[in-house]
């Protein structure tokens, strides 16, 4: 497979690999066709192997990799933490345009004393919409560094490594489209609405996706660097959204954390089979 892959343009494999995981933010939404009650424990555990899935990928198709390119040792060791640190805060900062929607929910119970319960209703009703809209629009940013990433790892000819990191996100994100679809569902929305916008939040993949393998074919000297960055973006969306998400609900921890140690080694062995 790889050698048959071997013979078209890179930049177009790139593209299509960071489409097809984007795609598959809105086929994991599908379930929502079927039922719009999916229970909370189910959503941890697919999350926890996401979680895995995200950190094996992150692991051996990027921080890896970055190191060996960097020229290893003391040299590739220092650009790829370098890399890492600059790729989470990154993140980190385009996070903060995002205020912590627990806060939402704060207001709406202050105001429980002052507002009669029709307008206690409507105001719960507004807050949770909102709440909603900005879970949706954070994993739409939190997208582009996994097409980055994919991208990426096409950017240099290393073919399987950009295979991997494709399956890899692509798994990781059929849990995250049912994620975005279900609170939409309990919003209101229809489930054909629900299924087009979890569809689009993962339909930004192709544009990190491009913008990663174009800018290591420009420039080759920026793929250990560019790897590193996809890897810290990466896992500050894992250590920031997705595994605190699945450490939230009693009962449900120790057996999301089993599950992100079965998405890790799957991951694993995945990405070593591929390479």
């Amino acid at each position: 497979m790889i050698e048959y892959l071997s013979q078209f343009n890179l930049i177009w494999l790139g593209i299509l690999a960071s489409l097809c995981a984007g795609l598959a933010t809105g086929v994991g939404s599908i379930p929502i066709f079927f039922t719009r009650n999916v229970s909370k424990k189910l959503l941890d555990i697919l999350l926890g192997i996401a979680a895995g899935v995200m950190l094996a990928a992150t692991s051996f198709s990027l921080i890896v990799p970055a190191i060996e390119k960097g020229g290893g040792g003391v040299r590739g060791s220092t650009i790829t933490l370098i890399g890492i640190l600059v790729g989470g805060y990154f993140i980190d900062i385009i996070d903060k345009y995002f205020p912590d929607t627990n806060l939402l929910t704060n207001a709406v119970d202050g105001t429980e004393g002052e507002e009669n319960a029709v307008d206690t209703i409507a105001i719960r009703a507004s807050k949770s919409l909102r709440k909603t809209w900005l879970f949706v629009l954070a994993i739409t940013i939190h997208n582009f560094p996994e097409g980055l990433a994919v991208g990426v790892g096409f950017g240099d000819g290393d073919i399987a490594n950009g295979l991997s990191l494709a399956i890899g996100i692509g798994l990781q994100n059929f849990p995250e489209g049912l994620a975005v679809a279900l609170p939409l569902i309990r919003e209101g929305y229809t489930r054909k609405k629900a299924f087009l916008i979890a569809l689009g939040s993962g339909l930004v993949e192709p544009i990190g996706g491009l913008l990663g393998v174009g800018l290591v074919q420009i420039s080759k000297p920026i793929l250990p660097f560019a790897m590193a960055f996809a890897a810290g973006a990466m896992l500050f969306v894992i250590a920031h959204e997705i595994i605190p998400e699945t450490q939230s609900h009693e009962g449900h921890s120790k057996l999301a954390t089993h599950a992100m140690l079965v998405g890790f080694v799957i991951m694993m062995f995945l990405d070593n089979t591929l390479g």
